[in-house]
C-alpha cells in the first residue's frame, strides 16, 4: 500500500478557518491523507476562536501579524515564513482558500517549490483589482498558480474558463462556509451553552427587529466607513429596531464606529463574536447589513436578507439569485434599502425565500474527493 498523501493546508484569517476546518475534519477522516495546518495569525484573536471550536491544534503557528503592519512587509514575512515550513514538511500538496495575504503567498510558495495547489473558493471576481483591494489581485495569482479550482458556483467556474483556465482543472464543489454553517448550527442545538453569551442582548432587545452589522473592508476606510457609520445612527434611531454590531478590531473601524455610534440606546456595539456566537447573531438578525464576504453566503443559507456596502460584488449569484443586494456605502441609499425591507413585507419575503445558491453543506467531501481522484490519475 502507498503511503498517505501529505497535504499542507494553509490560512491565518478567521474566514479561513471557518471555510477550511471542514476540509481538514475531511482530510483527517481519509485513510488517504495526512494533513498538516500551518496557520499564519494574520488575524490572532478571531482565528483561535474557529481554532478551539473545531477543534484544531495548528502543527505550525508563524504568528505573523504585528500592529499596522503594512502589506508589502506582511507579504514579505508571509512568503519566506511559509516556505519555510513548505522546505521542513515536503508537503506533496498545499490547499489554499479565497483571496488573504496568506493564501497569495502560500500559493505563490508552493508554486516556488513546484509542489501542486489546490484552491477552495476559486474563480470570484469582481472586475475591478481595487474593490476588494487588495482581495481581487490574491485570487487572481492564486488563480494562475492552482492545480485544481474548487469554484463554488457556476458563475465562479465560468469566470476561470475565461481567464483560459484548463476546464478539466475547475470543479464545482459548493462553498464550504455552508458545511461549516451547517455544522455549527448543529452544535448549538447539541450544546447551546456555546452561544449563550448574547443571551443579555436578546432580553434587552427583546421585541425589537434586530440588524447584524458586519464591515471591516480596507476600501471602506475613511469616507467609506465614516458613511456607513452614519447609516447605522440613522437606522437605529427607528424604535422598533435594534443593531447589534461585532466591531472589527482594526483601528480605521473601531475609531469611526466609536466616535459615532458610543452611547446610542438601539445600538450594541460588543467584541468580535466567536463562531457559535456569530451563528446565533445570523439567527436573531431580521437583517444583515455587512462588507463581509462570507456573511454573503452565510446568512441566506438562513433565510436572512442581505445589504452588501460595496460598490462591487465577487459574490454576482447571490445578487442574481435575490439574497443580497448591493447598496454601496452612501448613507441615504444604505437606510433607504434598509427601511424598505422593514416596511414592506413582501419585499422581505422576496429575499429571504430566494435560493442560497452557495451550497448544500457537503462541499468538503466532494473537495476531497477529487484531491483523491486526482492523486490516483497520477499514480
Amino acid at each position: 500500500m502507498s503511503s498517505p498523501v501529505k497535504i499542507l493546508v494553509v490560512f491565518g484569517t478567521r474566514p479561513e478557518a471557518i471555510k477550511l476546518f471542514p476540509v481538514v475534519a475531511a482530510l483527517k477522516g481519509d485513510p488517504r491523507f495526512v494533513p498538516v495546518v500551518c496557520v499564519s495569525a494574520q488575524h490572532r484573536q478571531m482565528l483561535d476562536q474557529v481554532l478551539e471550536i473545531a477543534g484544531i491544534v495548528p502543527d505550525h503557528d508563524l504568528d505573523l501579524m504585528k500592529p499596522d503592519q503594512s502589506l508589502d512587509s506582511l507579504t514579505a514575512a508571509l512568503l519566506t515564513q511559509l516556505g519555510r515550513v513548505m522546505d521542513l514538511e515536503q508537503p506533496d500538496r498545499v490547499i489554499v482558500q479565497g483571496d488573504t495575504a496568506t493564501a497569495m503567498a502560500g500559493a505563490l510558495a508552493a508554486y516556488y517549490r513546484k509542489i501542486p495547489v489546490d484552491h477552495v473558493e476559486a474563480g470570484l471576481r469582481s472586475g475591478n483589482i481595487y474593490h476588494p483591494w487588495p482581495e481581487e489581485v490574491n485570487r487572481k495569482i492564486i488563480g494562475t498558480i492552482a492545480s485544481l479550482h474548487f469554484a463554488p458556483t457556476d458563475v465562479s467556474a465560468a469566470a476561470l474558463t475565461a481567464e483560459q483556465v484548463d476546464p478539466a482543472r475547475v470543479h464545482i464543489t459548493g462553498n464550504t462556509v455552508i458545511d461549516a454553517l451547517h455544522w455549527v448550527t448543529k452544535r448549538i442545538t447539541d450544546e447551546p451553552d456555546l452561544a449563550l453569551g448574547l443571551a443579555d442582548l436578546e432580553a434587552r432587545f427583546s421585541g425589537k427587529r434586530i440588524i447584524g452589522v458586519t464591515t471591516h473592508r480596507r476600501e471602506n476606510f475613511g469616507g467609506g466607513m465614516e458613511a456607513i457609520a452614519e447609516a447605522i445612527r440613522q437606522i437605529a434611531a427607528r424604535p422598533d429596531v435594534a443593531v447589534i454590531f461585532p466591531v472589527h478590531l482594526n483601528p480605521n473601524v473601531r475609531n469611526v464606529m466609536n466616535a459615532a455610534l458610543a452611547g446610542l440606546d438601539n445600538v450594541a456595539m460588543i467584541e468580535p463574536l466567536d463562531y457559535p456566537h456569530f451563528a446565533r447573531l445570523l439567527g436573531l438578525a431580521e437583517i444583515m447589513l455587512t462588507d463581509s464576504g462570507g456573511v454573503q453566503e452565510e446568512a441566506p443559507a438562513l433565510g436572512k436578507p442581505v445589504l452588501v456596502m460595496r460598490e462591487t460584488t465577487e459574490r454576482p449569484e447571490g445578487v442574481a439569485a435575490g439574497t443580497a443586494r448591493l447598496v454601496g456605502t452612501e448613507t441615504s441609499v444604505i437606510v433607504t434599502e434598509l427601511f424598505n425591507l422593514l416596511d414592506d413585507k413582501a419585499a422581505y419575503e422576496s429575499m429571504a425565500r430566494a435560493h442560497n445558491p452557495f451550497g448544500d453543506g457537503r462541499s468538503a467531501s466532494r473537495i476531497v474527493e477529487l484531491i483523491g481522484n486526482e492523486i490516483g490519475r497520477k499514480a
